[in-house]
C-alpha cells in the first residue's frame, strides 16, 4: 500500500509494506521503535511486564529475554488470531529465558481485571503499541484499508458485533457526519455523509472500494493555476478516503475509549519504580497520552521520561514505513 498521510501523521491502516519476509521474520509485522522501547522500559530479571498489545509478538520477543530468569510476561490482544500466533512464537523464548508467560484475548481497557484474575496487583512495566499488526492491515478481508477490495468490516476483534458496514448503513446522517469529523478530522464530513446516505438509499454500501470511491466523489477535483507545471511528488495529496476510513475504524473498535480506560487505570497498574510506554500513531491518540502523562507527573507521583515524543530515525523509517508516524512517550512511578 502507498503511504497515506493523515492530517496529523501517517495512518498505519494505509501505510506501505512493512518490509520483506526476511525483515519481518515471517511474523507479518515489524515492531516499531524497538530499541527506544527497550531503553525506556528498561526491563530487568525477575520483573513483571504487561504488554497491552501483544500483536505478532515483535516487542515481546525482545522484552522477554530481559525478564529472565524469574520474570513474568503478560500479553493482551483483541485479535484471537494474533493471540494464538504470539503464544506459539513466544513460548519457546519464554521457556529458554526462564520467564512465565500468559497471553490472553482481551482489550487493554480491561487490564486491571485481567491482572486480578492472574493474582497480580501491579506490574513493573506497561507497554501499549496502538498501531496494527501488518497482517491485519494487509488482509483485504479485514476491511482496514482500501488498496484492495474487501468487506466493509474493520473489526480488530472478529467476535465483536459492530462493523463499519453497519455504521455506514444505519447511522443517521448527522451522527455519521459528526463521527467522520471528530475521529477523522475531515472538513468535508457533512458532504461525505450526505453522499453515503444518498447511496445507501439506493443500495447498501458493503465494500471498501465502494465506500472509498464514494468518498472520493464527494471531493472537488483539484485544480492547478493556468500555466503551472505538474508537481513531481512534492505536496502529494493523500487519498480523500483516508480520513473517513480512519474515523470508521476508530469508531468500530472504540479505540479512543479503550485508550482513555487504560490511561485512567495506569496509576494502579504500575509498581513504585515501574515504567509505562505508549506508542501512538495519530494526534487524537498522542494528545490523550501527552495530557494524561503530564497530569500524572503533576499530581500522582510519576515523572515523565520523555519531554518530547521519541520518533523513528531515518534508517528505521526506510526499513519500516509504518514507523514514520509512531510517537513513543514514557512515564515512571516514583519509588
Amino acid at each position: 500500500m502507498d503511504t497515506q498521510e493523515t492530517p496529523n501523521g501517517n495512518d498505519p491502516a494505509q501505510d506501505g509494506p512493512s518490509g520483506s519476509p526476511t525483515e519481518t521474520d515471517n511474523t507479518g509485522h515489524l515492531p516499531v521503535l524497538p530499541a527506544p522501547v527497550i531503553e525506556l522500559l528498561d526491563p530487568q530479571p525477575g520483573q513483571v511486564l504487561l504488554d497491552c498489545t501483544a500483536g505478532r509478538g515483535g516487542h515481546g520477543a525482545l522484552l522477554i529475554p530481559r525478564l529472565g530468569p524469574g520474570g513474568r510476561y503478560i500479553g493482551l490482544d483483541m485479535d484471537p488470531g494474533n493471540v494464538a500466533y504470539s503464544r506459539d512464537r513466544l513460548a519457546p523464548i519464554a521457556k529458554e529465558a526462564g520467564v512465565g508467560m500468559e497471553i490472553m484475548h482481551a482489550n487493554f481497557r480491561d487490564a486491571r481485571g485481567v491482572l486480578g484474575t492472574l493474582g497480580i496487583d501491579a506490574v513493573d512495566g506497561v507497554l501499549a503499541d496502538l498501531g496494527f499488526a501488518s497482517n491485519q492491515v494487509d488482509d483485504p478481508a479485514r476491511g482496514l484499508a482500501f488498496s484492495e477490495d474487501g468487506p466493509l468490516d474493520m473489526r480488530l476483534d472478529t467476535g465483536a458485533t459492530v462493523t463499519a458496514e453497519r455504521l455506514v448503513n444505519t447511522l443517521p446522517e448527522g451522527e455519521l457526519a459528526d463521527l467522520i469529523y471528530e475521529y477523522g478530522e475531515e472538513r468535508l464530513s457533512r458532504r461525505i455523509a450526505r453522499k453515503i446516505v444518498e447511496q445507501r438509499q439506493r443500495e447498501p454500501i458493503t465494500t471498501t472500494s465502494g465506500l472509498a470511491e464514494l468518498v472520493r466523489r464527494a471531493y472537488p477535483r483539484p485544480t492547478r493555476p493556468k500555466g503551472s507545471k505538474k508537481s513531481r511528488g512534492r505536496g502529494k495529496r493523500i487519498d480523500p478516503a483516508t480520513r473517513t476510513f480512519m474515523a470508521l475504524r476508530i469508531a468500530v473498535n472504540d479505540e479512543l475509549g479503550a485508550l482513555d480506560g487504560l490511561l485512567a487505570e495506569l496509576p494502579g497498574l504500575v509498581n513504585p519504580g515501574g515504567r509505562a510506554a505508549i506508542i501512538s500513531f495519530h494526534s487524537l491518540e498522542d494528545r490523550r497520552v501527552k495530557r494524561a502523562f503530564a497530569s500524572l507527573g503533576q499530581d500522582a507521583g510519576f515523572t515523565v521520561l520523555t519531554r518530547k515524543p521519541v520518533t523513528a530515525g531515518d534508517d528505521e523509517a526506510q526499513q519500516n514505513p509504518r514507523s514514520r508516524s509512531a510517537k513513543l512517550r514514557g512515564i515512571q512511578r516514583l519509588a
